[in-house]
Parts: C-alpha cells; sequence; structure tokens
C-alpha cells in the first residue's frame, strides 16, 4: 500500500551557516561597527543582540535574507518579544521542529474534508498517509501545498 510521510524539518547545520553569516556581515557593516551587535545560537534558539530595536530589526532583516538564501523556510522561526534593559535589547528565536499535536489533526482534519481514500496516523511529530491509489497520495499532496498552515511542510517516504 502506498504511503508517505509529512514532517516539518530544518537543516540545523544551514542555519548555522546562515547565523555565521549574518554575523560576518554585522561585522563589516558600518552602522554596526562597535556597537557589538551579535547574533547567538543554541541548538535550536537563536538570539539577536543589540543596543535598540531598531539594530534588532535589522539584524532580524539580515538573518531571514541569510536563511532564505539557504532555502530555510522562515515560516519555521517564531520570534518572541524584543526584551530591553537598559541599553541591550534581545529577540529570542526558536526554530520550530516537527509537527505537533494541534497542527497533525488540523491537517488530517483538512484531509478528510476532501474525502479522498487515504487513511491517516499520527506518528510522534510526523503525520503517516496512506492509501491505495499513487494518485490520491498525490492529490492530498497537492492540496495541501495549496493550503495555509504556519508551518513548512516537507513530504518524504514516498513508497509504493
Amino acid at each position: 500500500m502506498p504511503s508517505f510521510d509529512i514532517v516539518s524539518e530544518v537543516d540545523m547545520h544551514e542555519v548555522t551557516n546562515a547565523v555565521d553569516q549574518t554575523n560576518r556581515e554585522i561585522g563589516n557593516r558600518f552602522d554596526f561597527k562597535g556597537t557589538g551587535a551579535k547574533v547567538e545560537q543554541t541548538d535550536a534558539t537563536i538570539a539577536l543582540k543589540g543596543e535598540n530595536d531598531f539594530q534588532i530589526d535589522q539584524m532580524l532583516d539580515i538573518l531571514h535574507k541569510k536563511m532564505a538564501k539557504r532555502d530555510i523556510d522562515i515560516a519555521a522561526l517564531e520570534a518572541g518579544k524584543i526584551e530591553t534593559s537598559g541599553n541591550k535589547a534581545t529577540l529570542p528565536i526558536t526554530v520550530r521542529q516537527g509537527i505537533d499535536q494541534d497542527t497533525a489533526r488540523k491537517i488530517i482534519k483538512l484531509i478528510k474534508e476532501t474525502r479522498i481514500k487515504v487513511q491517516t496516523s499520527i506518528q510522534g511529530e510526523k503525520v503517516r498517509v496512506s492509501g491505495k491509489k499513487r494518485d490520491d497520495l498525490q492529490a492530498v499532496i497537492s492540496m495541501l501545498r495549496d493550503v495555509s498552515i504556519e508551518l513548512p511542510l516537507q513530504y518524504i517516504n514516498f513508497r509504493d
């Protein structure tokens, strides 16, 4: 029985490269000279550190451009609130990996509403879709690409 998995994954190595490129550009830009502005990454968390909100916004724009060049969907980034204390501002950003239960249920509900003859199941942080016909699975993939879901989705393990 043909099947595939719906996942939401981000290549963390590419995220690290984008953060390094962002730091390099911040170090070269004249408006950031001597300010101590930088981008730090620990596992799936990125912290933008600067002097004020305006600098943080500029750094976020640079980071988004660098990630877009490396084929990282910025919808996978969840930005927190800018925390200011004195002359320092910090913006925490979380890189979302996997599909949470609520989003998985929403995906399954969308698939069931189409009345395509497939079976769906939640398996940890991914959703497995299986059906008798390959065309039905391809119809599900094209439907999910057209629907707006807040996470970037990938379709892997397509098996006949």
